[in-house]
C-alpha cells in the first residue's frame, strides 16, 4: 500500500514539517491580502522561533518518555504483588453470585 506508514513512524518530525510550511504559507498570505512586506517577514520569523522552540520541547519530551519507559521495572507478580481489583482467586464468594432456582 502506498502512502501507509507504520504506527510507529516519528510523529514530531510530521508535526514540524506542519509547523514550517505555515511558516512559509502564513506569510504568502499576508502578502496575498496586502499586508507589507516587513509585517510578512517579521510574522515569518517569529513562527520560525515559535516552531524550532517547539521543536526542541517536543524532542525534549520524546527522550524523557524514552527514558522513562526504559526505566521502568516489569510488574511484579507474586503473592502480594497482585494486579488491580478481581485478581484474586478463589476465596469466599457473595450471595448475589448463587443461582436462583
Amino acid at each position: 500500500m502506498t502512502g501507509h506508514r507504520p504506527p510507529a513512524e516519528d510523529t514530531t518530525t510530521d508535526v514540524i514539517r506542519w509547523a514550517a510550511f505555515s511558516c512559509v504559507l502564513v506569510p504568502v498570505v499576508l502578502l496575498w491580502y496586502g499586508t507589507s512586506l516587513a509585517g510578512a517577514t517579521g510574522t515569518a520569523l517569529g513562527l520560525a522561533a515559535v516552531t524550532a522552540v517547539c521543536r526542541i520541547l517536543l524532542r525534549q519530551s520524546e527522550r524523557g518518555a524514552a527514558g522513562l519507559a526504559q526505566e521502568e521495572p516489569a510488574p511484579r507478580r507474586g503473592r502480594h504483588h497482585r494486579g488491580g481489583a478481581g485478581a484474586r482467586r478463589g476465596g469466599r464468594h457473595t450471595a448475589g453470585n448463587t443461582p436462583v432456582g
